[in-house]
């Protein structure tokens, strides 16, 4: 989530590496902050993509194509990924699979 909570006060207990070398890269326009959850990476791209990426390799696990560019910051909790996209709704999809649990117009 982005700050790490819902009240953002951006503190995390996770642990961070002790390097700084590049461990991957993943390709993508972005304009959001990623969230990871349980070893998995979750990012909404302007390519209007939501993507998910294993953390420790980069490697892409899944893909959910939204009806235009996504740079709202994911939220992950109890199995599901949260995130808005321009195309004027809310999706909840499954944090595993990338599955659509459901979609919420907001009307704009």
């Amino acid at each position: 989530m982005f700050h790490h909570d819902p009240t953002h006060i951006g503190y995390s207990t996770s642990s961070v590496p002790n390097t700084n070398r590049i461990l991957w890269n993943y390709t993508t326009v972005i304009l959001s902050s990623p969230a990871v959850a349980n070893g998995m990476l979750f990012i909404g791209s302007e390519d209007h993509n939501v993507y998910s990426l294993n953390a420790s390799t980069g490697t892409q696990i899944w893909d959910y194509t939204t009806g235009i560019l996504v740079d709202s910051s994911p939220a992950v909790a109890n199995g599901m990924v949260y995130v808005g996209s321009f195309d004027g709704n809310v999706y909840s999809l499954n944090a595993s699979t990338g599955a659509l649990i459901w979609s919420y117009s907001t009307g704009n």
